[in-house]
This record gives structure tokens, sequence and C-alpha cells, in this order.
């Protein structure tokens, strides 16, 4: 699979892909990265690809023309195009699954500002996704966390596949059980005595009756 990222700051997202499973999944050629440079694309002097909304309002929107080239630059290697922005659909893993068994590319544009000249989302764009109910500053952490939860679905990406089978997400509203390593016992905190032993039976019954669910109210603790 391609991922090309359409960006105001390049140096952001190449950073994320040089190291760690993101770098050796590259190098492994479980997927590649491509990278452009949206000023490269500005029909301004000063390489300026925002401006005012019509009508007045605060802020500043990315202007269609440059998204526009930046998008024909890539021909045929522009795929499934995506914008990243508070108003689109909620990301979640049944997203990801879908994303991930694509037989394309993958091209995510990041949203700044105040958002976007809405004739990308009307003529440019396949499908609007939104990390959650809150806002960032910078398109670009979206656009790697759909990136990231794409990528690592892909085969060859984890090195044991199992990790994928029983993780968080997998079942709606459902979480994973809790899980413990070595020592056993620490300041007085003890592993639970069931995992200790090796009946795998009543092990994988634990699991199930420990999993955590969902809490619509997280911000009872707060």
């Amino acid at each position: 699979m391609k991922f090309n990222f359409i960006t105001l700051f390049p140096s952001k997202v190449q950073a994320y892909f040089s190291e760690g499973l993101q770098e050796k999944a590259i190098q492994k050629g479980v997927f590649s990265v491509n990278i452009v440079h949206l000023r490269d694309f500005s029909n301004n002097k000063h390489l300026k690809v925002d401006d005012t909304p019509y009508g007045g309002g605060p802020g500043m929107l990315l202007k269609v023309e440059p998204i526009d080239l930046a998008l024909k630059s890539l021909g045929e290697d522009r795929g499934l195009v995506i914008l990243t922005t508070p108003s689109g659909i909620p990301f979640d893993q049944n997203v990801a699954e879908k994303l991930s068994k694509l037989q394309k590319p993958i091209t995510l544009i990041s949203g700044y500002y105040e958002g976007v000249d809405h004739r990308v989302t009307e003529h440019l764009v396949d499908i609007e996704l939104s990390l959650g109910n809150y806002v960032i500053s910078a398109g670009d952490l979206a656009s790697l966390c759909i990136t990231d939860a794409v990528s690592r679905l892909l085969p060859g990406f984890l090195g044991d596949r199992e990790s994928l089978e029983e993780e968080s997400h997998n079942e709606v509203d459902v979480l994973e059980y809790p899980q413990y390593t070595k020592p056993s016992e620490y300041n007085g905190w003890k592993v639970p005595e069931i995992l200790l032993g090796g009946n795998h039976a009543a092990i994988e019954s634990w699991r199930n009756a420990n999993r955590k669910k969902v809490d619509p109210d997280i911000t009872r603790n707060l």
C-alpha cells in the first residue's frame, strides 16, 4: 500500500516514519510513504496557500487551487482521497479494517487553520474522516493516526499476527483484558493467581470475564 500526505509540514510527517515499527515496515516493503509539500503548488510568490473566508469570519482557509494541483501531480497514484476534518465520519477500527483492504493508494489531506475551502470537499475528496469530537492544531496528527491504524493491519507489519486477534475494538464497545508481566509481586501489588498457573481454559475464561467495556461517561473521574 502507498500513503500520500499533502501537508504544510513535510518534516513532521517524515520524522514519524524515520524510526520504530514504521521505519522497519517501510524497509520491508509493507507500505510506502510519499510526502507532497502543499506550498510547492502555490501561485503566490510568498508561497501562500490560504486566504480569508468570503462573508467574513475569523481565521484563514486553505485554498482550493493548490490542493487541486497537488492531487493532479499524483496522477493515478492519488487513489482514495481523505480529508481530515472535525466534521468528518468518526474514524474507528472498522474503518481502519476497510481501508487496510484497499487495493489502491490512500492520499491524506491535512487540514489547518479554520479549515479548507468547501470546494475541496465537494469536488476533490472521496471521504472526510474525524478522530473525534475535539479540535487539534494541525491535521497532520490525524493523518498520521489514521495511517498508523491502517498500516499495522497490513500483512508483514507485525511480527506476530496474533497481536491483532485479541486487541481493543475488535468487537463493538469491548476493550482488551488486563495483562501483567514479571515480577508476580511488586510493592505488594500481586498478579491474579489464576494467571500464574497453566490452566489455559481457566485463564481464557478469566480474560473474557475481565475485558474492559467502553464507558460512555468517560468524564466521571476527571
